[in-house]
């Protein structure tokens, strides 16, 4: 962390602090303040800098939370790629949600107003989803056997992040089960 100048009583404004520190210190205080405690002040104290410095790299705020959702974009399309197995691929999807609960919810599931990833970031995390889809379901299929299995998989994540299964059992169980029924119906015999 930079000391503070005890001439001036100010942060340093080291040019060494890369865009990659910005985005991670922004990522991990989504994770534990939420969307409302993403601000330009609280990333400039992790990373040691004044809030004024980081407009050297980020747009604003907008912007800054526009990275965010490309990164996690970015990670989760690098852990997908690769795996052809639905049940696996599912499994992934998951995973990374119990992982980066605030920032998956940022890209699935983002509120009105808020800013989203540019489109080609949005492609490369669906195209382990639509390749497995292109295999279960054909071609003339892919993309809405891929909209399926990303609306279904997001939807449970999502509701189970936010603790809206009430009723009961096991959601281990309950996941294994929509994947199966999922699966199955993606599933075009060829």
């Amino acid at each position: 962390m930079a000391r503070v100048n005890s001439y001036t009583g100010k942060m340093p404004t080291p040019d060494r602090t890369s865009l990659d520190q910005i985005v991670v210190a922004a990522r991990e205080l989504l994770e534990h303040d939420g969307l409302a405690g993403l601000t330009m002040q609280a990333v400039a104290e992790r990373v040691g800098v004044r809030a004024p410095s980081l407009y050297k790299r980020v747009s604003g705020r907008d912007g800054l939370i526009r990275l965010v959702a490309e990164a996690t974009l970015g990670e989760l399309a690098a852990r997908l790629d690769g795996d052809d197995d639905p049940v696996r691929l599912a499994a992934t999807f998951r995973s990374f949600g119990h992982e980066h609960p605030a920032a998956f919810q940022l890209v699935m599931t983002p509120g009105a107003g808020t800013p989203v990833a540019a489109d080609e970031y949005g492609a490369a995390a669906s195209r382990a989803v639509l390749r497995v889809a292109t295999r279960l379901a054909g071609e003339e299929h892919a993309l809405d056997a891929a909209r399926l299995f990303t609306a279904w998989a997001a939807g449970f994540v999502g509701m189970e992040l936010n603790g809206n299964f009430r009723l009961g059992g096991d959601l281990d169980d309950a996941w294994a089960f929509g994947v199966d029924r999922i699966v199955a119906a993606m599933t075009v015999a060829h």
